[in-house]
């Protein structure tokens, strides 16, 4: 995909349908019981409805794609592990022995796993979306060309929108790979022109002074790459991963697609970002899942409006924060298609006091 063609699809992203939203509202009103008792479910499905058009709803199938890459800036010892461990991972994933996967199993939900670069050869069972085996260690130069990171985008988009035609309709995102909370810091810190030190955490664990090389790291990447914050493309090839350029475009396609897209945690949260600053119409696809522990993570959020349906310290990756939250779009969808109405009920309808 070239850049002139990923910008000739995203100018097909259309504004949220608000008829939809208000009919969802309206359903929702209409049954028996307080007037937005459920908070966050009800108005994720009016969001939902504003996303597909529709006020019903058949979200029975439902996949995780879990995005892998490995990042060059490893090299700078800002991990507690090697990027073998992205690898060992993968393998993992396409075995169905990893965290998400148990989680996902309980969802009932399908498991995705996708190489979008990682050091090695191919793993059987992953899917090879590869742009090249790892990027290279930004405090050196650029992750990745500008080029790149369009071709990265435009497989993110080519999945959602094939996992839209092969009948999903609900994706969550997950990512693997050893150093991406560095390069997902040091997007965010540019994109929401934020001191490097308040949006780096521990990642897997770091000790202080892994941290510490962790912040030197980012800003010496900043400072020899100088990314132009206006210029999201620019950011991303600059800083980030192939697995953030890949979910960015699994945004970007949910959105195409008229799929609702579960950002996970910081990582997917700030691949969002970059998304919804490509394209603020995008938005409309982005539903958070939880509010990761990393320290920026709430920020992100408040960036893209987004209000999390779980708090509970998760910050596991692999998509588990957005696999976790699927059952509470279950328990919604059987409350809003299943619950008995006012007048079925016999009960005068409750009225909006304020």
């Amino acid at each position: 995909m070239t850049e002139t063609e990923l910008n000739a699809l995203l100018a097909g992203i259309t504004p949220a349908n608000e008829a939809a939203r208000a009919a969802a509202h309206a359903h929702w009103a209409s049954l028996a019981k307080p007037l937005g008792g459920l908070g966050r479910l009800e108005t994720m499905l009016e969001d939902a409805a504003a996303l597909t058009g529709s006020a019903e709803f058949d979200l029975s199938r439902r996949a995780v794609a879990v995005l892998c890459a490995d990042n060059g800036v490893v090299a700078q010892g800002v991990s507690q592990t090697g990027q073998e461990v992205t690898r060992a991972v993968a393998e993992n994933l396409a075995m169905r022995r990893t965290s998400v996967c148990q989680m996902a199993r309980a969802a009932h939900c399908d498991v995705v796993p996708v190489d979008m670069g990682m050091a090695g050869e191919p793993v059987p069972g992953v899917r090879n979306c590869r742009i090249a085996a790892g990027t290279m260690d930004f405090t050196a130069g650029p992750a990745m060309s500008r080029a790149e990171a369009v071709q990265a985008i435009g497989e993110g988009i080519a999945l959602a929108r094939e996992l839209a035609e092969d009948g999903y309709r609900l994706i969550a995102t997950g990512e693997m790979g050893i150093g991406n909370t560095t390069t997902s810091s040091a997007v965010a810190a540019v994109l929401l022109g934020q001191p490097v030190e308040l949006m780096t955490g521990r990642g897997a664990g770091l000790s202080d002074e892994g941290l510490a090389r962790k912040v030197d790291a980012i800003c010496r990447g900043i400072l020899k790459n100088e990314p132009d914050p206006e210029d999201p493309l620019d950011v991303l090839s600059k800083l980030g991963g192939f697995d953030i350029a890949g979910l960015c475009g699994v945004f970007l396609g949910g959105a195409l697609a008229g799929v609702p897209v579960l950002a996970d945690g910081f990582i997917s949260g700030v691949a969002a970002l970059c998304a919804v600053r490509l394209c603020p119409a995008a938005a409309k696809a982005v539903f958070a899942s939880h509010c990761s522990a990393e320290p920026a993570a709430r920020m992100v959020l408040e960036a893209l409006g987004k209000a999390p349906v779980i708090t509970a310290g998760l910050h596991l990756g692999e998509g588990t924060g957005a696999v976790a939250s699927i059952p509470l779009w279950d328990m919604a969808l059987a409350v809003y298609g299943g619950c008995y109405s006012f007048a079925e009920g016999g009960i005068e309808p409750y009225k909006p006091q304020c």
